[in-house]
């Protein structure tokens, strides 16, 4: 049973007067806790429409991945070529992130969240009309534009949680929606395509197999639309016509993002843990097939390994985020980045090494499991970098795991030894992790220098207010 606990100013227009979690009216009634088996709105059901819809954007996005070795008999292609459009899957992701930030915080994440989730749903559905590397390429780019829908599930936690819990609750939404990166490979590659050829050639079951995810995200799409909400206090077209909540500028919240330095850092990083999952996504079922000789539903279950890891890797990356937060301020968050980072790149260079299949599927869950846990500690991280334009900053770091993806795309597709690739992604990891001494946040101190502000201290220390401050830039 929900009990519902009354909070802020009862005299303030909003949506809700009571909610079913204890919240911060300082932080705009945003939820202080994280009850899971409870999906109440406002924050609840926000909780639970956001990761589900990023599982289901996973979902659609790599529903053709487990089955591109069908695809590749079928219309004769090279290995370049498959690369090419594992490329441009991940590669049309990284301009709608850079864009649905702002417009994140302008709109909110509802409304674009549906939207693009229908619109990515279209050319899903079209993928059984392709008869080229060329046309391959194409589909899978405006599919792969629903992998944006990753901006507007951290946006939408930021949005009804506070800073103190960011950690725990932006890693939860993201692993959860990782998740259907491997619950695809698993449910298209070796429950929905085995079932689809029993009545029909092969050919014309990988055709035909991508309209069961299509019609699923067209649905989720139009339902979040329906029965949930913007923000604690209501939606923003409703706050905007009372006067509760200010228009904001797209493009200067933009701007204020892309102008801090620490924003490119997690670029970087982020590149180094999503766009190594990415990657992986796309090609660890063809590895396991070819370099393990494998069947198509095999390899397909093996791979799905890394994405299931999901379920609590990167919940527990965010969560150990916010209890060092407690212990040590921003800078214990910067320490656990760190080596998340450097047993991730140490576990990929272990992985290119490995020519036992037990042993490489062991290997493989360690380094998925610190894949994702980064990625849970760089977006406990986001949300203290500027505050008024978190939504941008989350698009444009969100953009630096489809671009780690490109990147590490095109050295699997250009290089010949696929063990020179993986050692590239490794040391590119070890790379990532020695910059984070270089982030800097105003107000609170780094590993290797600056200190914690008064209000900041206080607020990690619990010694004075409950509001984690981040002090406005001079």
């Amino acid at each position: 049973m929900n009990t519902e606990v009354d909070l802020g100013k009862n005299d303030e227009i909003k949506a809700y007067k009571s909610y079913a979690i204890k919240v911060d009216s300082s932080q705009n009634d945003k939820g202080t806790e994280i009850k899971l088996f409870n999906f109440a709105r406002p924050h609840m059901r926000a909780f639970h429409c956001s990761w589900w819809s990023f599982f289901i954007a996973f979902f659609i996005w790599f529903a053709i991945a487990p089955l591109l070795s069908e695809v590749k008999n079928t219309l004769k292609l090279s290995k370049e070529e498959i690369w090419t459009s594992n490329i441009m899957s991940v590669a049309g992701t990284v301009v709608m992130r850079f864009l649905l930030g702002p417009l994140c915080d302008k709109y909110g994440a509802r409304i674009l969240m549906g939207i693009v989730l229908m619109g990515a749903s279209i050319p899903c559905a079209l993928t059984g009309l392709v008869d080229s590397a060329t046309s391959l390429a194409i589909i899978r780019f405006f599919i792969g534009l629903g992998g944006s829908c990753f901006v507007m599930c951290q946006y939408w936690t930021t949005t009804m949680f506070t800073k103190e819990v960011a950690g725990t609750a932006n890693a939860l939404v993201g692993g959860w929606g990782n998740l259907g990166g491997g619950v695809t490979q698993i449910v298209m590659g070796a429950v929905l395509f085995p079932l689809f050829k029993t009545g029909m050639s092969a050919e014309r079951a990988w055709r035909t197999v991508c309209i069961v995810p299509a019609c699923v995200g067209f649905l989720t799409g139009f339902t979040i639309l329906r029965i949930s909400d913007d923000s604690p206090k209501g939606n923003y077209a409703d706050l905007k016509r009372n006067g509760v909540m200010k228009e904001v500028s797209a493009t200067s919240s933009f701007r204020t993002g892309a102008l801090n330095f620490n924003t490119w850092l997690l670029f970087i990083h982020y590149g180094c843990s999503f766009g190594v999952e990415l990657t992986m996504n796309n090609a660890a079922a063809s590895y396991f097939k070819e370099e393990f000789f494998q069947s198509t539903e095999s390899a397909a279950a093996i791979a799905s390994i890394f994405g299931w890891m999901n379920l609590f890797a990167r919940g527990l990356g965010g969560f150990t985020s916010d209890k060092m937060n407690s212990k040590f301020g921003m800078r214990g968050r910067l320490i656990w980045q760190t080596v998340c980072l450097c047993i991730e790149g140490t576990m990929v260079l272990i992985f290119a090494q490995t020519k036992n299949l037990g042993l490489a599927i062991f290997i493989l869950v360690i380094f998925s499991s610190f894949v994702q846990a980064a990625e849970g500690s760089t977006y406990g991280i986001v949300p203290y970098i500027n505050p008024p334009a978190t939504g941008s900053i989350s698009g444009i770091v969100g953009a630096g795991g489809n671009v780690g993806a490109v990147c590490f795309g095109l050295c699997f597709r250009q290089l010949d030894s696929i063990e020179t690739a993986f050692n590239i992604m490794g040391f590119t990891i070890f790379g990532a992790a020695a910059s984070t001494v270089l982030i800097s946040i105003r107000g609170h101190r780094g590993i290797l220098h600056g200190k914690d502000s008064e209000v900041t201290r206080n607020a990690w220390q619990k010694t004075g207010t409950s509001t984690l401050a981040v002090p406005d830039e001079a």
